[in-house]
């Protein structure tokens, strides 16, 4: 199927952070944690740019938005992109990354892998 360039180019961006994040857990986990949530973010504008046309400001708005798709639309529902969504803003990106707090161990990681499949399922509602 076709994706619009601006979409590939997010998805793609997602796909290359996602990589290096896996990557990087044994080295630096903090730094992991922020390059997992930032695949999500630009995976999840990746999203609302294809079903609405705008691309999100700022970070409330992809929030935002994600909870309207999810509204209408029972595929994103189903995936439940909300809440792995924020489980990568809330865990990885504020209390591993900002604050610090990366611990269980095993635990950060797992959410890291696992952004690889959230990135995948939005790939496949944009293709």
């Amino acid at each position: 199927m076709y994706m619009k360039p601006e979409v590939k180019d997010l998805v793609e961006d997602a796909e290359r952070l996602v990589k290096r994040a896996i990557e990087e857990m044994e080295v630096d986990l903090r730094d992991a944690a922020e390059k997992a949530w930032a695949a999500t973010l630009q995976a999840t504008n990746a999203l609302i740019l294809e079903r609405t046309g705008k691309m999100p400001e700022r970070t409330p708005e992809t929030s935002v938005e994600l909870h309207r798709l999810c509204a209408e639309e029972p595929e994103v529902e189903g995936m439940k992109l909300v809440e792995r969504y924020h489980t990568r803003s809330d865990y990885l990106h504020g209390q591993c990354f900002y604050m610090g707090i990366c611990i269980p161990t095993e635990a950060v990681k797992r959410r890291i892998r696992e952004t690889r499949e959230y990135v995948e399922d939005v790939k496949k509602l944009v293709s």
